[in-house]
């Protein structure tokens, strides 16, 4: 695999975020993938997206200094 994480959208052709997150979660050489999500709605249900796997999100739109946070929490960068 050649990347660390991936920020997955809620709302996509063909599967919305949360059947991509489980998708993810099925695929044993992508499980450890770090997900965040990023909705634009805040109706969206978050917690089933993190029940199903997913690491942390963000609400769109999102600042550069809020995404590293994010990334840094979540141990993909360093300090």
């Amino acid at each position: 695999m050649g990347f660390d994480v991936a920020l997955v959208d809620w709302n996509m052709p063909n599967l919305n975020g949360l059947e991509f997150v489980r998708e993810i979660r099925s695929d044993p050489e992508l499980g450890k993938l770090v997900l965040i999500m990023m909705p634009s709605d805040a109706r969206v249900d978050l917690a089933a997206a993190l029940e199903a796997g997913a690491n942390g999100y963000l609400m769109k739109p999102f600042t550069r200094g809020q995404l590293v946070e994010q990334l840094t929490l979540l141990g993909v960068l360093g300090d």
